[in-house]
């Protein structure tokens, strides 16, 4: 399988905003944006004219697939799925990528971020509703239980995430046991619920062409 292994920080300068790939480092002076917010590359310090409407468009879906850590052909597949779907398709979307397992153990803050959560998962460190759960892209719904496994409950890296989640916008869908180390999905979210700083009709307008 295909994995982006170069420095996550570049593709936050990419997109000109932070997207909380590095964990606790991205609410420090390390930040890269807070150091040099600039493109990568030799010509990163160069004046650039304006974006085009499909450049904008672009920039919103690399942000995207970005920030939720899944690569193009996934990302695709989401897309025909919410415009098969009933509702408004770029909310659709922003739903599939947000019920992910590892975007859920990611936001209940038994992860730094995203891609350790991925990881976490694939290990086998969470249970889903009492049984081990190690697909990183499976869809929790409402009423789902999520928990770390009992023998992962003194991970360095748990605990850690688990210190650093006060950093985080609160998740009124998700509600979290900090002691038991466990957290349940109240509702399924409706797109003022998700604080992802994405225009979703940006993608849609590009993969509709």
């Amino acid at each position: 399988m295909a994995v982006y292994r170069g420095p996550v920080c570049r593709l936050c300068r990419r997109e000109h905003e932070k997207l909380f790939l590095k964990g606790d480092r991205c609410f420090t002076e390390k930040c890269a944006i807070e150091r040099r917010n600039v493109v990568p590359g030799q010509h990163g310090m160069l004046r650039r004219r304006a974006a085009s409407e499909y450049g904008m468009q672009l920039r919103e879906k690399q942000k995207t697939k970005r920030t939720y850590g899944t690569l193009e052909k996934k990302f695709r597949r989401y897309f025909e799925e919410a415009a098969a779907s009933k509702g408004v398709t770029g909310e659709n979307l922003l739903l599939a990528l947000e019920t992910r397992l590892d975007n859920i153990v990611y936001r209940l803050g038994f992860a730094p971020n995203r891609n350790t959560a991925r990881q976490l998962v694939r290990h086998g460190h969470f249970l889903l509703n009492g049984k081990k759960a190690s697909i990183p892209s499976i869809h929790v719904k409402a009423g789902d239980v999520i928990e770390v496994a009992e023998a992962s409950r003194s991970l360095a890296i748990v605990q850690a995430a688990m210190a650093g989640a006060s950093r985080r916008p609160e998740i009124e869908w998700l509600s979290v046991d900090k002691v038991k180390l466990a957290g349940r999905v109240l509702s399924t979210p409706v797109r003022t619920q998700i604080p992802t700083p994405v225009n979703e009709q940006l993608i849609v307008e590009l993969y509709s062409k």
